[in-house]
């Protein structure tokens, strides 16, 4: 038995890994849909339950990618892609009937709807796991699923970013506002918990022939994210992000600016491991040498002296002369890259994990998903149109085209 297979090795792996698997998702905006891409990206059969009217999300502008790009929504795109689209108006007694019916296929319903919501659409968790032992229900929501404040929308900006500490550690304490957070980052973090969530619970439903109920909250995942503050609250610090090298005690970890105005991240954490060839690199055995900087004792003690050295080091070469430097030693460092320099990034070409759409004549690139199986990337496909497959999925439940048109021509769907 080859325990240890070689690097070379090609492993051969079914890229439809959730092949079978169906999801009903009546979900929006960002962070429950992504989940639900996730899923798609590795073969699940995604039906997204949409309003008549359509996500909202659809219509948002942001940063040029949204319905300000002048093309193909890429921010749908990328929340969206691999799945089909059915339009119900779930408050219509015939369209009602059809989310019953699709319910019956589902091994999945992934939602990001309020408590409330579900409720009164007799689609809460108790409900529906009754009525479908094996189903996997799956939520995403701003807070938890109990307490005060479980029914009170929340978007990654509020629950993840505010609430949930994340701008209070990462905003300088002697500025008057906090900093605001990037588009959708708790949203998508908390997207990848969730996803690993259902893949849990459908390996449980393997083993027990049950499903059960997915909880992930934007709340919960910024606390995950944040855990080693949170530990340290825990032991009574209050945390916050040092500013600068004020609360450094190791000069061989943290950013120094080159001659040209850029930085590289020297993250030697084993500064004696790495010291000695560090400063021979450099040509600098007079710093090796130096009994203020001997040892991880002495360079803590001397922190401002040793960094005062590797200032001016920095300073003598440019951003691209010391990344061709560093590249001599074996040591964790890296360039603090601007977000347009990472397409071109070799690391990324190499792994793929920048993903191309080619269907239907659209062609587009996307992250792909930080998961591989394989070695590879899973193929991306394209989003659907709102209520694109409308009549596929009616189709594949049965109704006839005459039933689809009498549906369509009383408004239960679209």
């Amino acid at each position: 038995m080859m325990l240890n297979p070689p690097r070379t090795a090609r492993y051969l792996v079914d890229e439809g890994a959730f092949d079978g698997v169906r999801v009903v998702e009546l979900a929006q905006w960002v962070f429950v849909p992504v989940a639900g891409a996730l899923l798609a990206d590795w073969g699940a059969d995604v039906v997204r339950v949409e309003r008549l009217e359509g996500d909202p999300y659809r219509g948002l502008a942001t940063q040029g990618i949204g319905t300000d790009g002048g093309g193909i929504n890429l921010s749908v795109a990328l929340a969206n892609r691999g799945k089909r689209s059915i339009a119900i108006d779930l408050r219509h007694e015939r369209g009602r009937a059809v989310l019953d019916q699709l319910m019956e296929t589902a091994d999945v319903f992934l939602t990001s709807l309020r408590p409330g919501a579900l409720d009164r659409l007799g689609l809460g968790a108790g409900t529906l796991t009754a009525r479908f032992p094996r189903l996997v229900y799956a939520r995403g929501h701003g807070y938890g699923a109990r307490g005060p404040d479980a029914g009170l929308p929340g978007y990654d900006s509020s629950a993840f970013w505010a609430r949930g500490g994340m701008a209070h550690v990462l905003t300088p304490a002697d500025r008057e506002h906090p900093i605001s957070q990037r588009g959708a980052m708790g949203d998508r973090n908390g997207a990848m918990a969730l996803a690993f969530g259902i893949a849990a619970a459908l390996v449980r439903r393997a083993r027990t022939g049950t499903g059960t109920v997915v909880d992930v909250s934007l709340l919960a995942t910024a606390m995950w994210t944040l855990s080693s503050d949170v530990l340290a609250a825990l032991q009574g610090g209050t945390p916050r992000a040092p500013l600068g090298r004020e609360a450094a005690v190791n000069p061989l970890v943290g950013a120094y600016r080159t001659k040209d105005g850029r930085h590289i991240q020297l993250v030697f954490l084993q500064g004696d491991r790495y010291w000695g060839d560090f400063c021979r690199l450099l040509g600098r055995d007079d710093l090796a040498a130096d009994p203020r900087f001997a040892d991880l004792t002495a360079r803590r003690e001397n922190f401002h002296a040793c960094a005062a050295e590797l200032d001016a080091e920095f300073a003598r070469r440019t951003f691209a002369e010391w990344k061709d430097l560093l590249a001599a030693i074996d040591a964790p460092w890296a360039p603090v890259q601007a977000v347009e320099e990472l397409l071109d990034d070799p690391q990324v070409k190499a792994n793929g994990y920048i993903g191309q759409v080619e269907e239907d004549g659209q062609s587009y690139a996307l992250p792909a998903v930080p998961v591989q199986l394989g070695e590879r990337p899973p193929a991306l496909r394209r989003a659907p149109e709102h209520g694109e497959h409308t009549e596929a999925v009616l189709l594949g439940l049965g109704y006839t085209w005459d039933q689809i048109a009498g549906l369509r021509d009383c408004g239960a769907v679209a």
